[in-house]
C-alpha cells in the first residue's frame, strides 16, 4: 500500500536561527531585480538604491565588462559560483564575504542568478568561540524557489528536485498544494506568507515522509527571505532550503551513543543490559536487532571463550535481548534465555578474527549461509530481511557474545558509517556486560560454595520429619553466610542447627563452611547444646586471630549468630541454647505458636567469653519447630518483633505438608530479591514409644552380665532381630561388663529400634572410655575393639551423674560384622573372672 507523503512544520524560528546571509537576485546582464532586508543591513544599501541598477555597484568585480562576461559563462557552465570576494559597503569600505551565485530557471527557460553574501567575519567570531553554526546558505547542496505574492513559484534552481521529486517543469507557475497535492502544505506556506508580511526573513524545520522510503523522514531546514522592488515592495519570497537529514541523524546517533553511556552499565545483571542495548539499536538504525551471549557469561559458570581459531564447533549462545519495529519481536525464533543455534558461516570468521560482519545486501541464494539455517531464511523471506551487520561483543579478549542488526523496513542498505557506528555502540554495551560477567562469575562461586556446604539431604531419622529454604540475597548485596543442619545423633536423638555469619561474599561463605564443620566435630562429641556453643565460640575467636595475624582485617570474620538444639525422640525433651540468634518457633499439633523465652546469649566470635545458657522443653508428638535467620523476620524497614508476627501466622495452620508450610512462609518475605539470605528449617517431632525402646535396670555386680544378656536375647526375638543375637550379646557383654567394673551402683540398659539399633549402657563413672590397642600378651585392652568390630559406629557422652556408652548396629547384619570367627583371640577367663576385658 503506497503511503501517502506528508510534510509538517516543526517549530518557530528563535532569534539566532535567523540567517545573517544577504539575498539578491540579478538577470543575465547582472542588473539587480530584488533586494533583502539582510542585503541592507550588511551593505547599507537600501532597496530603492540598488534595484534596477548594476551588480557592480556592490561588486567591484563585475566593473570590468570583459571580467564580468567570462565569469557569468563559468557561472553557466557550473551552474552556479561560490568563493570569497569583496563587497562595497555604502559609506565606501569593502568587506571580505563569502560569496555563492546559484543558477535559476524561468517558465520561459530564462536564467536568473541568486547571490547569497555571508559577512566572514561574523563566521570567524563562531569559528573563535567554539559553535560554529555553518550558515544554511553556504553548504551544498541548497534548493531554492523563489515565489510571487501569490506563493507561485516563478524560478527554481535544480537542486530541489532532489528534496522532494518535483521536477521543474511540474513546479513552475504552480504553488506547493498544486505542485504537492498528497502532501500538507499550509503550515510552510503560512511561515511565507508571514516572511511577506513582515519583510524579516525566518528560518523553519520540517519533516516530510517520502513514498519511496515511507519510514525515511526527509528534515529540511528551509529559510525565508523577503525580495523587495525598487520602491521596498514585496516582489516575492526566496525559500532556500538545506536537506539536513543526514547531519541531523549523525547528530541523533551521537546522541543516542552519549546516552548509551549513561544508560548502560547501570546494572550488573547481563541480560538486562543486552536487552537496553537491544533497545538503543532499534528504531535509530535498525528494524531488528538480537543479542546473544556465550553461554557462560549467563550463568557465570564454565570457562570463558577466547578470539580465535574455533574448529568446527561453535559455543553455545543464548538469547539474552531483542527489540524490533514489530510488536512481539516476532523475526525471533528463540525467546530470551533460550539457546540460539548459530552456522559456521558467517560465525566463524567473525569468531576467529573479532572482527564484525557487514552484508548490505542480504540474499537468500544457494551456496550462501542462509542455505545452511533454515530457521533463519524462513524468518528472512517471511519479514523481507534484506540488509544484516554482525558485531562481536568482546572485551579483554573474551568473547562475550554477537549483536545482529537487520533492516527490513527501511530499504536502505546498512553501509560502513552504520557498521561504525554499531561497534561504538556495542564496544561501550561490552564493558557493562564484562563488568556483570565477572561479577556474575563470582556471585556464581559464592552461590555455588554455599549451596554446596549446606547439607543436599536431611537425615532426621525417626526423630523428625524436616524441610528447609535457602533463598540467597540480592546479587548487589552478596551471599551471605546462613547455614542450617540436622545432625543425627545416638540414641535416635538429633541436632537442629541455624547460623548466619556477619557480612557477606565469598569470605562470609568461606567462615559459615569453617563454622559448620566444626559445629559437626562438636556434635560427635555429643556436647549439649550450652557447651557446644562455648566450644564454638573459642574455636571462632581462635580463626579470627589467625586471620589478623596473616591478613587484612577486612577480610576477617567478625561474628556468627547460631542456634543449637537437640532433641530426644524417646522422652521428647527438646534442649536448646542460642548465640545472640531469634528463638525458634513453636507450633503445637492444634496450630498454636509460641517463640520460647530463650537465652539470648552473645554472638559467636567476639571475644566476651559469656557463658550461654540451655532451656529443655518437653514437646508433644507431631509439634513444629521452625528454626530461621534474621533475613526472614527483619527488613531494613520492617522491625523483627512484625516479622515474628507474620512468621507465626504462616506456621500456624494446622495438617499442612511441611513443603506447603515452607512455600507459605517464604511467601512472606517482601520482594523478589531479600537484602538479607534467608533461611528456614522446618522439624515435625516424632516420638518413639514402648514398643521401640526397651530399658532395664541392672545391679553394679557381676551377675548383671548374664541378666543383661538374658534380656538382650528376649527383646531382639520379640523385635524379630534374631540374627542379631550373638554381636548384641557380646556389646552388652563388654558395656555391661565395664560398666561393672569402672563404676559403683546401678547400671542401666537401654535398647531402642529405629532406623538402627542402638544399645546404650548408664553407669555412674564420668569417665569417657576410650581405646586401647593391646599387644597379644596383654590380658586387657580389648572390650572397645571387639565392640567397635561387631558395630557400625560406637561412642560415649556424658550425662547428669555418669556416662553412656552407646553402639549402633545396622538392622539387617552386615557380612563383614557380626562373625564369632572374626573375633580377635582371647586368652581363657579365669574362674569367676568377668567374661570380658578391662577397656
Amino acid at each position: 500500500m503506497r503511503r501517502t507523503d506528508t510534510a509538517t512544520l516543526d517549530r518557530q524560528p528563535t532569534t539566532d536561527e535567523i540567517s545573517d546571509s544577504a539575498i539578491a537576485m540579478v538577470d543575465e546582464q547582472g542588473t539587480v531585480l530584488g533586494w533583502t532586508q539582510a542585503a541592507e543591513r550588511l551593505v547599507g544599501f537600501p532597496a530603492g538604491e540598488v534595484v534596477g541598477r548594476s551588480a557592480a555597484l556592490v561588486l567591484p568585480s563585475f566593473e570590468d565588462a570583459a571580467a564580468t562576461s567570462a565569469f557569468v559563462e563559468r557561472c553557466r557552465a557550473h551552474r552556479g559560483w561560490s568563493g570569497t570576494t569583496a563587497v562595497r559597503h555604502r559609506d565606501g569600505r569593502l568587506l571580505t564575504v563569502s560569496l555563492r551565485i546559484s543558477m535559476l530557471w524561468g517558465q520561459d527557460g530564462s536564467i536568473r542568478w541568486l547571490v547569497s553574501v555571508t559577512d566572514i567575519r561574523r563566521l570567524s567570531r563562531e569559528a573563535t568561540n567554539g559553535s560554529v553554526r555553518e550558515s544554511l546558505l553556504t553548504r551544498a547542496p541548497i534548493g531554492i524557489v523563489v515565489r510571487d505574492p501569490q506563493l507561485r513559484c516563478t524560478w527554481v534552481n535544480d537542486t530541489m528536485e532532489s528534496h522532494d521529486g518535483v521536477s521543474r517543469g511540474r513546479r513552475l507557475g504552480r504553488r506547493s498544494a498544486d505542485a504537492l497535492p498528497a502532501v500538507r502544505t499550509e503550515a510552510f506556506e503560512s511561515a511565507m506568507r508571514q516572511t511577506l508580511r513582515t519583510g524579516t526573513p525566518s528560518v523553519h524545520e520540517f519533516r516530510r515522509r517520502l513514498s519511496a522510503s515511507p519510514r525515511r523522514e526527509h528534515i529540511l531546514t528551509a529559510s525565508f527571505f523577503c525580495l523587495q522592488d525598487g520602491e521596498g515592495q514585496a516582489l516575492g519570497v526566496c525559500a532556500i532550503s538545506v536537506d539536513v537529514t543526514e547531519s541531523r541523524r549523525a547528530q541523533e546517533r551521537l546522541a543516542i551513543l552519549s546516552e548509551a553511556g549513561t544508560r548502560l552499565g547501570g546494572t550488573l545483571d547481563v541480560m538486562r543490559t543486552s536487552q537496553e542495548l537491544a533497545d538503543l539499536a532499534v528504531p535509530l538504525f535498525a528494524d531488528y536487532a538480537v543479542v546473544d551471549l556465550e553461554h557462560s557469561v549467563t550463568t557465570g559458570e564454565g570457562a570463558a571463550v577466547h578470539i580465535g581459531p574455533t574448529g568446527e564447533r561453535l559455543p553455545v549462545f543464548r538469547r539474552a535481548g531483542m527489540a524490533s519495529v514489530r510488536n512481539g519481536v516476532p523475526e525471533s525464533p528463540w525467546a530470551c534465555g533460550e539457546p540460539v543455534t548459530v552456522p559456521l558461516a558467517p560465525f566463524t570468521d567473525i569468531l576467529r578474527t573479532g572482527r564484525p560482519h557487514l552484508e548490505p545486501v542480504l540474499r537468500l541464494a544457494p551456496g550462501s549461509w542462509t542455505e545452511q539455517d533454515p530457521v533463519r531464511a524462513r524468518k528472512i523471506h517471511e519479514y523481507g530481511m534484506h540488509s544484516l551487520m554482525i558485531v562481536p561483543i568482546r572485551a579483554r579478549g573474551v568473547l562475550l557474545g554477537v549483536v545482529q542488526f537487520i533492516r527490513t523496513e527501511d530499504p536502505v542498505p546498512f553501509q560502513e558509517d552504520d557498521l561504525l557506528l554499531a561497534e561504538e555502540l556495542v564496544s561501550r554495551a561490552a564493558l557493562s556486560l564484562d563488568n556483570a560477567r565477572l561479577y556474575a562469575r563470582e556471585q556464581a562461586t559464592a552461590l555455588a560454595l554455599q549451596c554446596n556446604l549446606l547439607p543436599q539431604r536431611l537425615r532426621g531419622g525417626m526423630a523428625v520429619e524436616a524441610a528447609s529454604r535457602y533463598l540467597p540475597a540480592d546479587l548487589d548485596i552478596g551471599v551471605g553466610g546462613d547455614w542450617f543442619d540436622v545432625i543425627p545423633l545416638s540414641g535416635a536423638r538429633v541436632a537442629l542447627v541455624v547460623g548466619d555469619v556477619v557480612g557477606h561474599g565469598i569470605n562470609a561463605t568461606a567462615a559459615m563452611g569453617r563454622l559448620r564443620t566444626a559445629v559437626h566435630m562438636l556434635a560427635e562429641m555429643e556436647l549439649p547444646p550450652d557447651e557446644l556453643l562455648t566450644r564454638l565460640d573459642d574455636t571462632l575467636v581462635r580463626l579470627g586471630d589467625g586471620v589478623l595475624d596473616t591478613r587484612d582485617q577486612l577480610t576477617a570474620v567478625t561474628g556468627a549468630t547460631c542456634l543449637y538444639v537437640v532433641y530426644d525422640p524417646v522422652t521428647r525433651k527438646c534442649t536448646m541454647a542460642g548465640a545472640g540468634h531469634p528463638p525458634p518457633a513453636v507450633v503445637d499439633p492444634q496450630g498454636r505458636v509460641t517463640f520460647p523465652d530463650l537465652p539470648t546469649g552473645t554472638p559467636l566470635g567476639v571475644g566476651l567469653g559469656t557463658p550461654f545458657e540451655s532451656l529443655e522443653l518437653e514437646l508433644p508428638e507431631g509439634s513444629l519447630l521452625a528454626l530461621y535467620t534474621d533475613g526472614l523476620v527483619e527488613t531494613r524497614d520492617r522491625d523483627i518483633e512484625a516479622g515474628m508476627h507474620r512468621l507465626g501466622a504462616a506456621l500456624s495452620e494446622p495438617g499442612l505438608s511441611l513443603e506447603d508450610l515452607c512455600a507459605r512462609t517464604m511467601a512472606t518475605v517482601p520482594g523478589p530479591a531479600p537484602s538479607d539470605d534467608v533461611t528456614l528449617l522446618l522439624v515435625r517431632t516424632r516420638s518413639l514409644g514402648p514398643s521401640r525402646v526397651a530399658s532395664w535396670t541392672l545391679p553394679g555386680d557381676l551377675t548383671a552380665v548374664r541378666s543383661a544378656r538374658r534380656l538382650t536375647a528376649g527383646q531382639l526375638s520379640e523385635w524379630g532381630l534374631d540374627g542379631l543375637e550373638d554381636s548384641t550379646g557380646l556389646i552388652v557383654s563388654e558395656l555391661v561388663t565395664n560398666a561393672v567394673r569402672h563404676s559403683t551402683g546401678p547400671i542401666r540398659l537401654r535398647l531402642i529400634r529405629h532406623q538402627a539399633l542402638t544399645c546404650e549402657v548408664f553407669d555412674s563413672n564420668g569417665c569417657l572410655p576410650r581405646v586401647r590397642h593391646a599387644r597379644t600378651t596383654d590380658e586387657n585392652g580389648r572390650g572397645l575393639f571387639l565392640v567397635a568390630r561387631l558395630s557400625r559406629r560406637w561412642d560415649s557422652r556424658p550425662e547428669p551423674g555418669g556416662k553412656v556408652v552407646w553402639s549402633e548396629q545396622d538392622l539387617v547384619p552386615s557380612p563383614a560384622r557380626g562373625h564369632l570367627t572374626d573375633r580377635p583371640e582371647r586368652p581363657p577367663e579365669p574362674a569367676g573372672a568377668c567374661p570380658a576385658r578391662a577397656w
